[in-house]
């Protein structure tokens, strides 16, 4: 009797191993993520408090508004040329079963300027100027040259990642516009081709019914995504380690929690924007 209930114990024991360890990962990687954020949090916070504090380093914040804005301009651009065509196709797919062709440009205006501009040109700085920021930075970190940088009296954290925080906290709101512009000419490129619109009916009709309300906070909540694309590849970049195989994990983890980012708070300061400014919803 005592061996057969040694033999039950023995059982269960080996079945229930195997699931403690699977809550102990679980776990694990819970606690690792919620340090994650804080650290990250962390980080941002200090960067707000350094941009406050002198000296503002003026010229680097410029050089790097040239380099993010400047530079990504093109991609930004063409993208939102082609943004503009598709979705001028798809809303008079739409719109002709009702008969509303008029109401496309208008339409069209509308969906980019609130969500579809921001959100998209966000998502295209995370992919070029946040993986570029983590991979340089990260560079510098393997290579020492941030050492090197605290060990001649500069503040590195101040020199390397506030300077580009705010520099893309600039840019973004920035590049957001010009995408909202080239989708609205793409939009009436195809309108032009399938209809002949002039261009003086087609921009008259976008813009009728377009308010300040829908142009200012859907554009200010790019500065918040800025923010966070920044603050988190600079973040990755400072803690970088395994040589170049760390520069690339650097890189990519910046892309992909930077983009994670701004969606979820796209969603958030949506509802801030829909409580603060109810005619949005209309």
């Amino acid at each position: 009797m005592n061996s057969a209930r040694t033999g039950i114990g023995a059982t269960l024991v080996a079945v229930q191993t195997p699931q403690l360890s699977v809550v102990d990962r679980v776990g694990f990687g819970a606690i690792s993520a919620l340090e994650a954020v804080g650290a990250i949090a962390s980080f941002g916070g200090r960067a707000v408090v350094e941009a406050l504090r002198p000296p503002y380093e003026a010229r680097e914040i410029l050089r790097h508004i040239f380099q993010f804005g400047y530079r990504s301009a093109p991609l930004i651009l063409i993208a939102g040329l082609a943004i503009g065509i598709v979705l001028s196709m798809h809303t008079r797919a739409s719109l002709e079963r009702f008969g509303a062709e008029a109401m496309i440009p208008a339409g069209l205006a509308i969906a980019l300027i609130r969500e579809t501009g921001p959100l998209t040109a966000a998502l295209l700085v995370a992919g070029r100027v946040g993986a570029g920021i983590g991979a340089e930075i990260g560079a510098m970190r393997v290579t020492e040259q941030i050492d090197a940088l605290e060990a001649s009296a500069v503040d590195a954290f101040k020199y390397l990642a506030v300077t580009r925080i705010l520099a893309l906290m600039i840019v973004t709101p920035l590049l957001t516009i010009m995408m909202d512009f080239a989708g609205i000419f793409g939009g009436y490129i195809a309108e032009a081709v399938v209809s002949g619109m002039s261009w003086q009916l087609y921009f008259e009709r976008a813009f009728s019914y377009i308010a300040y309300s829908d142009i200012i906070p859907a554009t200010m909540k790019t500065v918040v995504f800025g923010f966070l694309i920044a603050v988190v590849s600079s973040y990755l970049g400072f803690t970088t380690s395994r040589g170049t195989e760390g520069v690339g994990e650097a890189s990519t983890r910046s892309v992909v929690i930077g983009s994670m980012l701004v969606i979820v708070s796209d969603v958030i300061l949506v509802k801030i924007i829909f409580f603060f400014y109810p005619s949005v919803t209309g």
